[in-house]
């Protein structure tokens, strides 16, 4: 579509001359207008509080090859008609144990017996087959106590016995994820403010709520974060996954110092050099590693945020990529006056419609995959939330349908592995997908079996 665009505007400004000027003039303006429309959709994704990152003002050439189903030419169902088979284009690492189909909890949901008792159950009766779980949240707290002595001070017993939870899930053949929060770390900046992010003054910088980050440019924090991965390595989980992997995207950003380093390698460099060590210092422990980002850097190319998360960087240095593609995050026309495009085309309201969301987003990700399959497998999280601080018009209530739209929206992109994201991370909060699922099996569509195979 690019390539016609640049053709017609040369037609217009050399063949035609003045005759065409009007209609060059008005197609100026809709460029200008559609730039826009990116300019802000991404602005406004970074000020939603999840992870990632941002790329370039210039959007993707779209998938013209690949229309899109929409809720007008094509009628779906609630139940989730089909899932790729194992030869479609989600491209699975070696040895890897698992296509997931996952849900987050938060470290006080897994440290209850009872709930795990509950998690367990359903991961044996639905199509659920593995558990994301908080080891280093947001707060900046080492959920667990063990590892090295030398991350005792951040670690807190929120979840007891951690290791005989991840053997009990392993028993029942669910996938273990350990969720670690790298650079968002008020606990570690304040007992070491010479790790943290420090301002023009002198002073450990803060974002816009008050939370102090580590300083990704200081090798001295990667050690830390390295310390804890190794430590988590050691309780048996399958994975680890790296949040908040980038640099802020709030707060006093023009007042960050980070000395010469700063000017020396850009952020995006930085990050993916950090991603390498992790994985380094995870060698020979069999641990996956996978990283979140933001949804909005598949629609936009580069650093443009500098925030430090570059699509075609991260695909390289991860098992996993993980982008938060929630259609709640993009831009409607009540926020920026435009909306978002994705793909070429332009939403006013996202959250309204999960599929063609979804399905636009996946089809851009594809179309950046490096085509030699040298690359992490895509797994985005979805939405299994209600945005209703969007405001009326602007949001749906996410039940089981706008779930399986969802779901069905990535196989149709030709993916097969999700995770769903409610940030409350209880049971009662995932009521929605847990109904679908059930009702998937009871309708012989789906499979509870377990996920990895213990022989």
């Amino acid at each position: 579509m690019a390539g016609r665009k640049q053709r017609r505007a040369r037609y217009y400004g050399t063949k035609r001359g003045r005759e065409r000027a009007p209609l060059a003039s008005l197609f100026a303006v809709v460029s200008i207008l559609v730039a826009c429309a990116i300019f802000l959709g991404v602005r406004y994704y970074l000020s939603r509080e999840t992870d990632g990152d941002v790329g370039s003002s210039e959007p993707e050439p779209t998938t013209e090859s690949q229309t899109p189903q929409t809720s007008s030419d094509t009628p779906r169902e609630t139940q989730i008609s089909h899932e790729p088979a194992a030869s479609d284009d989600a491209p699975t690492p070696a040895n890897s144990a698992v296509k997931v189909k996952g849900l987050y909890i938060d470290a006080w949901t897994a440290g209850i017996e009872s709930n795990i008792a509950e998690y367990i159950e359903i991961c044996n009766t639905t199509e659920i087959n593995s558990l994301v779980i908080d080891v280093k949240d947001d707060r900046g707290q080492i959920t667990f106590i063990g590892g090295d002595e030398s991350i005792l001070p951040a670690s807190y017993n929120i979840i007891p016995n951690i290791d005989r939870l991840v053997s009990r899930l392993k028993e029942n053949g669910i996938y273990t994820i350990a969720r670690l929060v790298c650079f968002k770390d008020p606990i570690w900046s304040e007992l070491h403010p010479e790790l943290a992010i420090r301002d023009v003054y002198g002073a450990t910088w803060e974002d816009a709520g008050g939370v102090a980050w580590l300083d990704p440019y200081n090798m001295d924090s990667w050690e830390y974060i390295a310390a804890v991965a190794k430590a988590v390595a050691q309780l048996g989980f399958d994975e680890i996954q790296l949040d908040y992997v980038r640099f802020p995207a709030d707060g006093r950003l023009s007042e960050k110092d980070f000395g010469n380093a700063g000017f020396e390698i850009t952020k995006a460099e930085i990050i993916g050099e950090f991603i390498e060590y992790i994985r380094k210092a995870l060698e020979g422990t069999g641990v996956w590693l996978s990283a979140d980002v933001f949804g909005i850097i598949a629609v936009t190319r580069g650093d443009h945020e500098s925030i430090g998360q570059d699509l075609d960087i991260i695909l390289q240095n991860v098992d996993y990529i993980c982008p938060m593609i929630y259609p709640s995050h993009f831009a409607n026309k009540s926020q920026n006056g435009v909306g978002q495009i994705i793909n070429g085309i332009l939403f006013e309201t996202p959250d309204t419609e999960p599929y063609d969301v979804i399905y636009n987003i996946m089809l851009m990700i594809k179309s950046r995959l490096p085509a030699d399959g040298n690359h992490a497998v895509v797994r985005p999280y979805l939405q299994a939330f209600t945005a209703s601080y969007l405001g009326a018009g602007n949001f749906l209530q996410y039940g089981q349908e706008q779930i399986a739209d969802q779901i069905q929206a990535v196989y149709d992109a030709g993916f097969d592995e999700w995770i769903m994201w409610n940030h409350s991370g209880a049971l009662g909060s995932y009521e929605n997908v847990i109904s679908l699922m059930r009702s998937e099996n009871s309708d012989g569509s789906s499979s509870g079996t377990p996920a990895v195979n213990n022989d």
